[in-house]
């Protein structure tokens, strides 16, 4: 029988081998070979650039980062003020070339702001304020000691267990909220400040630093109302009202600075307040001499020339220092004279040993009565038997015509005037607005012309001359001079008429005021070299120099102290 025969099955079609497929898919496969080596190539190569191309976009970055600031604020100064009892802490910073100043106050909790506010709102429930207290600027004091106390009392009743530091600071921040400017207190006790500004509730406080010029606070106004509010407590203190009406103030705080501010709308973007500081130590005599403002000489010429009541104007222009340089001079004066000074806000601060009567202006009420001129009080000072008059600034005719009066009725006068040179001071005082007649000017002995520097920032005497009248002429005689180049005050020329009338009202020769004023520049560099600056030591001298001045003469030459004395 015959074997049955298995059958195969026929190869797939799928995994037949095809000599022409394989042959196409080695050739495929060498064509992408080598098409996939380049393109690696490329793909590397790419990327190499674009890493290339990251690495120099970040150098430039950080490269412009570093010109333009680190992106944090590097901190120049660090030091703390006091207010009210509260120590907050100052740092100054700088940031791509902008400086900050930032004060850093104690932040309280909502617990502690919601006491705070009801302790607040008791103490003037149950303090009672009579309207001579908000009126008087002189019961400031005894109004924050009631306020204290009551706030100490209530705070005790209500935190049993409180730490007195935590009293003292909670009764502080109250005191400034209530009877103060808030944290512009702060600002106010940095003796380094010169200028507080608020713009509008927009723009955040500015300050003007003495070592760093203006810089930005980290302190913005509330609102607008609490720029208002401030302005009226401002306004209050001086008798005087800050109204939509009379939307103008100029006036002084408590502390003496001075303060201007201006509502809406007159101020466009907003109320504006500003507050020019005094120093809390004024400058004196001595102080000018070391950082060179002055010189002994100049000094000893001003101080032959006030104690023998010769007539002197201080001329210069804005922020160049007339006042200051008005006020350091006064201490010359003997201290058995009668003094009158006439201001429009009270800036002048003399020793407590000068026979002093000071007066300001007044800007009528709301219905246009009760204003005090400058004018009314010239004319009053006269009648008050003044043997020096001080005006603060000679503005217009009719003051200017008073005041030359009083010179030539034999009083000696002192007065600032804007002019940036003795040539522009003639200029000014003998044409519109003050117009004077240019005979009048014989009156004047001297005048001190004073400069800043706008670049460096200096304060200098840039003239010291006298007035020569020649008919309806009249020219300057420069005596000294400031010499830029070599930052100094030098002897410019010969005087020809101011030691004739030294000579005229004392019967002194030539060499005896050459002699005189040789001893004063001695007695000015020995307090200069015992570093005698302050006003108490300043009047000291000068109390000494006119009772006994062999005995100041022997200690300056033998270099004593002024305590020995």
């Amino acid at each position: 029988m015959a074997k049955k025969r298995k059958l195969q099955k026929a190869p797939s079609l799928r995994n037949a081998r095809n000599p022409r497929s394989e042959a196409s898919g080695r050739r495929k496969a060498l064509l992408s070979e080598r098409v996939r080596v380049p393109a690696r190539r490329n793909a590397r190569r790419f990327l190499r650039k674009l890493y290339r191309g990251n690495q120099r976009k970040k150098a430039v970055k950080k490269e412009a980062k570093i010109e333009a600031g680190s992106g944090k604020d590097r901190e120049i100064e660090k030091y703390e003020v006091t207010a009210d009892g509260i120590t907050a802490g100052i740092t100054i910073t700088e940031n791509g070339g902008e400086k900050r100043y930032n004060v850093k106050i104690q932040d309280f909790s909502f617990i502690t702001k919601a006491l705070l506010a009801e302790i607040r709102n008791s103490i003037v429930s149950e303090v009672l304020v009579s309207s001579t207290e908000v009126l008087d600027p002189t019961a400031l004091e005894g109004l924050k000691k009631k306020f204290r106390e009551k706030a100490e009392q209530l705070i005790t009743e209500k935190v049993p267990l409180i730490k007195s530091a935590t009293t003292n600071l909670l009764v502080g921040r109250l005191m400034q909220e209530m009877l103060g400017l808030d944290r512009i207190e702060f600002l106010l006790a940095d003796i380094d400040l010169e200028e507080i500004v608020l713009t509008s509730v927009g723009e955040p406080i500015r300050v003007f630093h003495k070592k760093y010029g203006w810089t930005v606070t980290n302190i913005h106004p509330k609102s607008e109302e609490e720029i208002i509010n401030f302005s009226n407590i401002i306004a209050r203190r001086v008798g005087r009202q800050i109204t939509t009406l009379n939307p103008l103030l100029d006036a002084h705080l408590t502390t003496g600075d001075r303060a201007n501010a201006v509502l809406y709308p007159i101020s466009t973007k907003g109320n504006t307040i500003t507050i020019r500081k005094f120093r809390r130590d004024p400058w004196t005599i001595t102080d000018l001499i070391k950082n060179g403002s002055c010189t002994a000489d100049v000094f000893a010429l001003l101080w032959l020339a006030i104690e023998y009541e010769m007539t002197i104007l201080f001329s210069g222009g804005t922020a160049t220092g007339k006042t200051t340089f008005l006020n350091v001079c006064m201490p010359f004066i003997p201290i058995n004279h009668r003094i009158v000074s006439i201001e429009d806000t009270r800036e002048l601060l003399l020793p407590e040993t000068l026979y002093w009567a000071p007066l300001v202006t007044r800007q009528p009420n709301p219905e246009g009565k009760g204003e005090v001129t400058m004018l009314d009080l010239l004319v009053n000072s006269l009648r008050m038997r003044p043997d020096r008059i001080i005006v603060g600034e000679i503005r217009r005719q009719r003051e200017a015509e008073v005041l030359f009066e009083a010179m030539h009725t034999g009083h000696s006068v002192y007065a600032t005037l804007h002019a940036d040179t003795a040539a522009e001071t003639i200029s000014r005082l003998t044409h519109p607005p003050i117009n004077v007649p240019p005979n009048l000017l014989d009156a004047v002995n001297l005048n001190v012309v004073l400069f800043r520097d706008r670049k460096k920032g200096i304060r200098r005497v840039l003239q010291v001359a006298e007035l020569i009248v020649d008919e309806n002429k009249v020219t300057p005689n420069i005596l000294y001079r400031f010499k830029p180049s070599e930052d100094k005050i030098i002897e410019h020329a010969k005087s020809l008429k101011f030691y004739d009338e030294i000579t005229r009202y004392t019967g002194m020769s030539f060499q005896e005021i050459t002699k005189d004023l040789s001893e004063r520049k001695v007695i000015l560099m020995w307090m200069v070299k015992s570093n005698i600056r302050s006003i108490g030591e300043i009047s000291r001298v000068m109390t000494l120099y006119y009772s006994d001045r062999k005995k100041l003469l022997d200690a300056a030459n033998k270099n004593r102290k002024l305590s020995s004395l």
